[in-house]
């Protein structure tokens, strides 16, 4: 088995916070058991949204929308904006659910919007394209409440390739698209892998190309499956979120890229140092900022 890469001391361009606590931090590999390690995922969801949803003041609910079980989340009653709505897919490799409170909660509170975080089916059990289907079918049910203007759609890692996925959908269908959209520490591209991923992540990863388990038999080419190869014109106002740490830096600004190139109005915020998706179980300076950027994001590009 190949060691894990070895990185150099965190920088003094972080915060004292990120430095001690990512003094020793390494990519390890998940457990090879997927019940232990879905069950660590939940216990982080657990612990630390529980610290979120109280340092937000945001209230959380289990509902169903669109026959989808889904995460709802209410930000105060006081500056809470009823007219429009967020919708995330988490992150967790679409094989466990590694950010459906983690990802929502300060985002829920700094926006003032009520977050609607879908738990779409998950692989190895549902491949693709079990889970778009089940993003599909609650963002058309938002549309019952909502016009296409006031929805923001989002998500971490699986969920940023699963946002883009639903977007390509939702356009080659005919149906509307949000108003807005966030791609954080992800890619778009299933048929291959970046450079940083040769740095940032154990060797035995790359073996095969991303997400093995949730591709399937999927033709990895297909503009559906990886939207990079995707007409993207047209696609709604874009926030691309990753770290200099990240092993998804190099496919979050490839597809920042393809965006720029499609005439999408994108923008590509990196973090100095930072992991992959570091907001979503660090709690750090740089994660509230992180949380902080995309809030306001959301909330300068929804009407």
């Amino acid at each position: 088995m190949t060691s894990p890469p070895r990185f150099p001391p965190l920088p003094s361009t972080v915060s004292v916070h990120a430095r001690e606590a990512l003094q020793n931090f390494a990519p390890a590999s998940c457990p090879d058991d997927l019940a232990i390690h879905r069950a660590m995922c939940a216990r982080v969801q657990r612990e630390l949204g529980a610290t979120q949803l109280a340092r937000h003041g945001v209230r959380m609910e289990e509902r169903t929308v669109g026959t989808v079980p889904t995460r709802v989340f209410s930000p105060p009653a006081d500056g809470r904006r009823e007219d429009r709505v967020l919708l995330n897919l988490h992150g967790g490799g679409f094989i466990v659910d590694a950010g459906s409170i983690t990802e929502n909660a300060p985002i829920a509170g700094y926006a003032g919007i009520t977050v609607v975080a879908a738990r779409y089916r998950l692989a190895p059990e549902n491949p693709y394209p079990a889970a778009v289907d089940d993003a599909e079918a609650v963002y058309r049910a938002l549309l019952n409440q909502y016009e296409p203007r006031q929805i923001g759609l989002y998500g971490t890692s699986a969920g940023a390739c699963l946002s883009a996925q639903l977007l390509v959908r939702l356009r080659d269908t005919g149906a509307p698209l949000p108003g807005v959209f966030g791609f954080f520490s992800g890619t778009a591209d299933l048929s291959r892998s970046g450079d940083s991923e040769s740095f940032f992540r154990p060797q035995e990863e790359l073996t095969s190309a991303p997400f093995p388990q949730y591709a399937g038999a999927a033709e990895r080419l297909s503009p559906q499956v990886s939207p990079i190869f995707s007409d993207l014109r047209g696609l709604p106002p874009t926030l691309c979120i990753a770290g200099t740490r990240d092993f998804m830096l190099s496919q979050t600004a490839l597809f920042h890229r393809a965006l720029q190139r499609a005439g999408v109005d994108a923008q590509l915020l990196v973090f100095e140092a930072m992991p992959h998706a570091h907001w979503i179980f660090l709690d750090l300076p740089e994660s509230d900022e992180a949380f902080r950027a995309m809030a306001s994001f959301f909330s300068n590009h929804l009407s």
